[in-house]
């Protein structure tokens, strides 16, 4: 086998590796993250200021931690649903999933409240406030999910429930679904 001149020789076992992916960073993309991550963190300060503590733990830091899991299950649920594969789909995700929820959402401040509630003597309730966000976080993401599937309910078409029910033809060289 001839290797082409200022390519690297195969390795050992003698098939050459393929050549790594170039990814292509979109700006578009990026400004979506940003704009919904700025308007996260805002929408987050804002409550920080406006709630108070209660007994001296921070009530708004789990409360953003379990909106942002609710709708991050909603948001992935329903647009899965309603726009499956569109590119307003993958925008929406940009900017409210990966943006918003992402600069709303601080698991950093939960631990390091955790960790005060630790240094303050205040152990039950540091243990309360992490388990308690986090498993509540994850029924609420749950919730999301229910709500995303209840308002956008899916009907396969005849396409998809062939497919479903393995009668397409799915192999390369027809090149599409039958």
């Amino acid at each position: 086998m001839a290797q082409a001149p200022g390519s690297a020789p195969p390795p050992a076992g003698g098939t050459p590796h393929a050549a790594p992916r170039h990814v292509t960073l979109r700006w578009s993309a990026v400004g979506l993250v940003l704009l919904g991550g700025a308007a996260g963190v805002a929408a987050r300060e804002g409550l920080s200021l406006a709630v108070p503590d209660v007994d001296e733990v921070p009530v708004v830091i789990p409360l953003v931690n379990l909106l942002a899991a609710f709708v991050l299950g909603y948001l992935y649920e329903g647009v899965a649903r309603a726009l499956p594969g569109t590119p307003l789909a993958g925008r929406l995700k940009l900017l409210v999933g990966t943006g918003f929820c992402g600069g709303l959402s601080t698991y950093s401040s939960l631990a390091t409240d955790t960790a005060v509630l630790l240094d303050h003597s205040r152990g039950g309730v540091a243990v309360l406030y992490a388990l308690g966000t986090v498993v509540v976080g994850a029924l609420a993401t749950l919730a999301g999910i229910a709500l995303g599937s209840r308002l956008h309910p899916h009907q396969p078409d005849a396409h998809e429930l062939r497919r479903i029910e393995g009668h397409a033809d799915t192999s390369p060289a027809h090149g599409r679904t039958s």
